[in-house]
């Protein structure tokens, strides 16, 4: 009877190939392997990435926590909304738009640019007067009419009286920008009371339905609707299950809702961003983990609005989107968010 190679080295030793060929190929292939296993590690660098006109804020951010709703002119650094170097071309000229949660964050970066593009634009917040009014100052900076209006979309007769001012203002309603959003960290389903758990459902998904249920008759072909989503809606997140919930909510009523107005040449788009410096958050988390805000993303770093807004601005036109209705757009910095 045969005995059995003991274990040990020889016994872990590679086989040797018996051919010529074979040995060939796998010296060739050893070869190759010893070259990579011998190069630095090409894992992706940790450093935060600039990929825009000018440097972004990155980690560690400055430790703070803010008392709900969030106020912009409380955050440290304050959020970049300008866009500099963004060059105005009438992409939105002669239009009217509204814009909820406009007061601050995306809102405000959006209705900064949609006014630099020729729109007029009411601004819905809830009760943020002082980042509110620093939004109109912005507006009209770029030559065109701002309509301030505070309460809550939680109310559909609210956003009824709000686009009705809207419409008497500016005479005619061509883009509605659904953004405000209430979001709160539970790191346990069984603490998600039913107040947060309401709050989230009713603003910011059914305050979407009701601001397009209000904005739509006043609205012609050519007219658009874009909706706020977010990376958790596409990959979830265990510490925000009703916030994620309620944009992935939004991104499914965006396809479908673009699929029932495509007759009436009414677009319906979302943009799905990732982590923005904006107040929603700082009025969210620990101060300690404010600091470390966005460094998980691909960039490294959470994006300011301006990084965010451009986005908006190519939906909402039909000079560059006449064609797409009923996409979610990723702008995520990277493939992952």
């Amino acid at each position: 009877m045969a005995k059995k190679p003991r274990a040990g080295k020889a016994a872990k030793k590679q086989a040797t190939p018996r051919t010529g060929s074979t040995r060939k190929t796998v010296a060739t292939q050893r070869r190759i392997q010893r070259k990579a296993d011998a190069k630095p590690s090409s894992e992706q660098a940790k450093e935060p990435v600039q990929a825009g006109t000018r440097k972004q804020p990155v980690n560690p951010l400055p430790k703070q926590h803010l008392d709900k709703p969030g106020h912009e002119h409380a955050l440290d650094p304050q959020p970049r909304f300008q866009a500099p170097d963004y060059r105005g071309s009438g992409k939105l000229e002669g239009m009217a738009a509204i814009v909820t949660g406009g007061d601050s964050g995306i809102g405000r970066a959006v209705a900064v640019l949609f006014a630099r593009e020729g729109a007029d634009v009411a601004v819905l917040y809830l009760s943020e007067r002082k980042d509110a009014e620093r939004t109109r100052k912005h507006v009209e900076a770029e030559g065109r009419r701002c309509l301030l209006v505070a309460g809550d979309v939680k109310d559909p007769a609210f956003c009824k009286r709000a686009v009705g001012k809207a419409v008497k203002a500016f005479g005619r309603l061509d883009v509605l920008v659904n953004n405000a959003a209430f979001q709160q960290h539970v790191d346990r389903l069984e603490d998600l009371e039913d107040a947060q758990l309401q709050e989230t459902l009713q603003t910011n998904i059914a305050g979407y339905f009701h601001m397009a249920r209000a904005a739509l008759p006043h609205m012609a072909e050519g007219a658009s609707i874009i909706n706020t989503g977010s990376e958790t809606g596409i990959f979830g997140s265990g510490h925000l299950l009703d916030y994620s919930a309620t944009k992935g909510a939004i991104h499914a009523f965006t396809r479908s809702l673009a699929s029932q107005l495509l007759p009436r040449g009414i677009r319906v788009n979302c943009v799905a961003p990732g982590p923005v410096w904006t107040p929603l958050n700082p009025a969210d988390k620990s101060a300690a983990d404010v600091a470390d805000f966005g460094k998980d993303s691909n960039m490294h770093r959470p994006a300011q609005p301006e990084e965010i807004s451009p986005a908006f601005v190519f939906l909402a036109s039909p000079v560059t989107a006449s064609y797409i209705s009923g996409v979610v757009l990723p702008v995520m910095g990277g493939p992952q968010g």
